[in-house]
């Protein structure tokens, strides 16, 4: 097979993906261009506020793009081709179906918040276990995600500029962007950060194909091969391991940010299922770097050298090598710093979602500023505290909740679409699957889950998946106390108008 082969039938097949089943989701759904959406219906010039849709598309790949389709990608890399495989299929039939169905339920639930989207729809148990478990959860990212872009910078810059320095100026801006009307700092920055993203993805994809010497098919590499130095099994491992890049349920918690700041409901397709298959493209590229920047097949047949690169400083000692090695000191600067926007600009918006998922769960309103410091200050005050906390084990459990998360969106989805006859499928095969991962990691998984065999936690993953499909298809329709109605004339599928 020719060189990067594998790269470029990838790329092709999220482009096909965005144009074929993008469409195909949002009939399903029954996007109407004559329905009004919250952005012009709840217009408060902070929160609500209508942006052209290049601008939130951009917005939104930065919001969900945190650390994960990079380091999630290049940790995957270490089980082979099957990583790119996943970041493919999970893209375009999960990933991007998730984001799709948590931004535009966000619409027409008037900008409201994952637990209430849930609650819509699975009922109202499951919208408070989401409202403590979405907080929690996006401080938490937010918190996670100052340490590695502090990390990277304190690298590039002056010994004075060190860690503690660039720790106090990140949250400095996470508060500034929590607490501030959306288009005046996210969506003036935004901007300038998606140009440097961009530089990042085209030169490093750019300099894959001129730099790196022909390694990544030195040996015939069938799709299925396990290629990982500890022979860790691809299912689940692979589907936990890369998250942002091919599904994330942190996703739902960042895609009702820009539910509240589109025009027009047909804009969905570009903005929730297009973020999410550009953000596929993102994990495309570091998990082909981490196969062919070091050899792909060491002498004992796996990824030896990566494995080694990432056991001398992680995914970020891979960035850092590659970036410098294939664009040179300049190019491979701009290169870091386009990993360095991913992080902080989803840390910003995971504190502006906690506090919104907040002001929500309590019925405060956040026009006026002094409401958004009542709940932004004792917010920042713990995430400051939790940053001198080691997060090694914590972190461990964020694959596996962000995973459960997802789940539970895309169940919440299917709910949506069977209650008014449509085809669930698009929802409820991928919420099959990835309930069937997450079981049988946290039975599988030795040290935060169970330990069980690995066959056993597969038979166990599969059981609680046909469990929840049962449950979906014989409660499903059942109406849920509380959720709002449509007029009949929205019920149906889209007219085309």
């Amino acid at each position: 097979m020719p060189k990067y082969m594998w790269f470029i039938i990838c790329t092709a097949a999220l482009i096909a993906g965005y144009i074929v089943y993008g469409a195909i989701v949002a009939k399903v759904f029954g996007a109407r261009a004559d329905r009004p959406t919250p952005a012009k219906t709840m217009a408060d010039g902070v929160d609500y506020v209508e942006m052209p849709v290049w601008k939130v598309w951009m917005v939104q790949l930065l919001n969900i793009a945190g650390v994960g389709p990079v380091f999630g990608p290049i940790l995957g890399a270490l089980w082979g081709p099957s990583a790119l495989i996943w970041i493919v299929i999970g893209s375009i039939f999960a990933g991007a179906v998730h984001d799709y169905m948590s931004g535009m339920l966000s619409v027409r639930y008037k900008g409201a918040n994952v637990p209430t989207i849930v609650g819509y729809n699975l009922g109202n148990t499951f919208k408070q276990i989401m409202r403590v478990f979405a907080v929690v959860l996006l401080i938490l990212v937010g918190v996670v995600f100052v340490a590695a872009p502090a990390g990277l910078l304190a690298k590039l810059t002056p010994a004075y500029m060190n860690l503690t320095f660039w720790v106090c100026v990140i949250f400095a801006y996470y508060f500034i962007a929590t607490i501030m009307p959306i288009d005046k700092i996210i969506g003036n920055f935004y901007p300038i950060f998606g140009a440097i993203l961009c530089i990042m993805a085209i030169g490093m994809t750019v300099m894959m194909f001129v730099d790196i010497p022909d390694q990544f098919y030195s040996k015939v590499v069938t799709w299925d091969a396990n290629l990982h130095p500890k022979g860790l099994p691809i299912f689940p491992l692979v589907f936990i391991t890369i998250a942002c890049g091919a599904l994330s349920g942190f996703h739902a918690t960042q895609s009702p940010l820009m539910a509240r700041c589109i025009a027009n409901e047909k804009l969905g397709k570009s903005v929730f299922y297009g973020g999410m298959i550009a953000e596929g493209f993102i994990g495309l590229v570091w998990a082909t770097v981490g196969m062919t920047f070091y050899p792909l097949i060491g002498p004992d047949g796996t990824l030896t050298e990566l494995s080694a690169a990432l056991a001398n400083g992680g995914p970020a000692n891979v960035v850092t090598q590659s970036s410098m090695a294939l664009m040179g000191t300049f190019g491979g600067v701009l290169a870091i710093l386009g990993v360095v926007v991913l992080p902080i600009t989803s840390g910003d918006t995971a504190f502006r979602a906690a506090r919104l998922t907040i002001a929500e769960a309590i019925s405060y309103d956040q026009k006026a500023i002094l409401p958004r410091l009542y709940i932004a200050v004792p917010m920042f005050a713990i995430g400051i505290f939790l940053s001198q906390v080691d997060f090694t084990i914590i972190w461990r459990y964020f694959g596996f909740a962000n995973q459960s998360l997802a789940a539970i969106m895309l169940w919440a989805g299917a709910a949506f679409l069977l209650r008014r006859g449509r085809f669930h499928w698009i929802c409820t095969a991928p919420a099959v699957f990835i309930t069937a991962v997450c079981a049988s990691y946290i039975c599988y998984e030795p040290s935060m889950g169970f330990g069980m065999s690995i066959d056993i936690a597969n038979i166990i993953g599969v059981c609680v998946a046909v469990v929840s499909l049962v449950a979906l298809l014989m409660l499903g329709r059942r109406p849920i106390e509380g959720a709002p109605t449509e007029p009949e004339s929205f019920l149906v599928h889209d007219t085309g108008k």
